[in-house]
């Protein structure tokens, strides 16, 4: 302290010690200098990083002139974090080690920096909340916090020891994923398993979508014939030579083609599609809810429809047991046969099917029908006016929602399950 006096008084002289090192007092500055620290019980690492916050000035002291005086009575907060510990000041013990006169120096050089009063010292306590549960635990769980202690501790991947090791791990995944499909060859091999006509995804024209030979056999195509219904003379006539007399659907669906002159080669396409879905109705009602029915029984039933058709829906919509000559009608052929069924009747109904007709006749539900129309990627709703007058529709069918089937298709996604 012999040195600072003499420094006050004969500062050419003293100034300079007998080691060559010159001592000075701190000037006056806005900035906070270097911070003495205790440490009562952990220490942090040297590079623990550090930031000092000031308590806000008063409204009554905004307009006072800062100094360096001002800063360095503030009551500052100095506060650090690891991983572990947050490092906190603590405010009454700085003040006792300011009041005690506690100082701190800074050397660069040959110039120690003096600053007295010890108004930049800091004490720190250690925030107990901030270190690891572990470590807690360990020292005051119960047994059983204990064992969860240590039952993540064996769980813990440490990816450190890792490194050396995810090359091999990633050239196993490569090795694995060769033979794995693609997600454009994934989504090509769900569509080939849909219970649906085979479809062209590109069409532009619901047409095109779902060709016409590819639900109908061009062999069996030619083996429908409807001279037959040139020659009725009427309603009831056409009825009689359907496999199927007792759909609504398809008997108003009959006499309103057979009553249009205006298109030949419409109408007769018309009549020949609509033969068939008859034939598909009556097939339907000869296989189901039946096991093991031979060829015979269903050439006997079917007598209306040519041999070449029954045979193509045996081979498409049923299935053979092992160990058995007879067919069976499964959910699934069940489903695929109406899916084709549906897939006529859009073709019959300018893509724009009044599916509660169609339901009734079936005898099912008509949400269940809905659903097997959307699997074709149709949308349940309401025509707008233009689409009913393109046709023929009048204004009562304004409320009844069709089966409407647009193109390019677009299939539903499917329901991801909740959890």
């Amino acid at each position: 302290m012999s040195t600072v006096k003499s420094s006050s008084k004969k500062r050419k002289h003293d100034s300079i010690s007998s080691e060559g090192v010159v001592v000075k007092l701190a000037a006056p500055t806005s900035v906070v200098g270097p911070l003495l620290v205790s440490y009562p019980a952990l220490q942090a690492p040297s590079s623990t990083p550090f930031k000092c916050y000031a308590n806000k000035k008063a409204k009554n002291e905004s307009k006072q002139p800062e100094n360096a005086e001002s800063i360095n009575e503030q009551n500052l907060l100095v506060v650090g974090e690891t991983e572990d510990v947050e490092f906190i000041s603590n405010e009454g013990e700085s003040k006792k080690a300011t009041e005690s006169g506690c100082s701190c120096t800074q050397q660069t050089n040959i110039y120690v920096t003096y600053t007295p009063g010890g108004k930049n010292t800091v004490y720190f306590n250690e925030d107990c909340e901030s270190l690891k549960k572990n470590v807690l635990g360990e020292t005051f769980g119960t047994k059983k916090a204990k064992a969860n202690i240590r039952a993540q501790e064996r769980n813990r991947v440490d990816v450190s020891a890792m490194q050396g090791v995810m090359d091999h791990l990633q050239q196993g995944i490569d090795k694995g994923a060769v033979g794995l499909m693609t997600s454009e060859e994934a989504k090509v091999e769900a569509d080939k398993n849909r219970l649906i006509p085979p479809f062209d995804i590109t069409a532009i024209d619901p047409e095109d979508s779902y060709p016409l030979h590819n639900i109908i056999p061009e062999v069996e195509w030619k083996a429908l014939s409807i001279s037959a219904f040139d020659q009725a003379a009427g309603p009831g006539e056409r009825k009689a030579l359907l496999p199927f007399k007792w759909s609504n659907w398809i008997n108003s669906h009959i006499n309103a083609t057979c009553a249009d002159t205006h298109s030949p080669k419409r109408r007769k396409k018309n009549l020949k599609l609509l033969l068939y879905i008859s034939a598909m109705f009556a097939f339907r009602r000869a296989v189901e809810f039946k096991k093991n029915i031979s060829k015979d029984d269903l050439t006997e039933k079917l007598s209306a429809v040519p041999s070449i058709i029954v045979e193509g829906l045996i081979s498409r919509f049923t299935e053979t047991s092992r160990g058995s000559s007879g067919y069976t009608s499964t959910s699934a052929t069940q489903t695929k046969l109406l899916s084709y069924m549906f897939a006529l009747c859009l073709k019959v109904d300018n893509f724009a099917s009044d599916t509660s007709h169609i339901a009734h006749d079936l005898n099912k539900p008509l949400a269940e029908i809905n659903t097997l129309f959307r699997s074709l990627g149709c949308k349940i709703g309401l025509l707008g006016d233009k689409e009913r007058a393109k046709l023929g529709l009048s204004d009562k069918d304004a409320t009844d929602k069709r089966a409407i089937l647009n193109a390019p298709l677009t299939f539903p996604k499917p329901r991801l399950r909740r959890k």
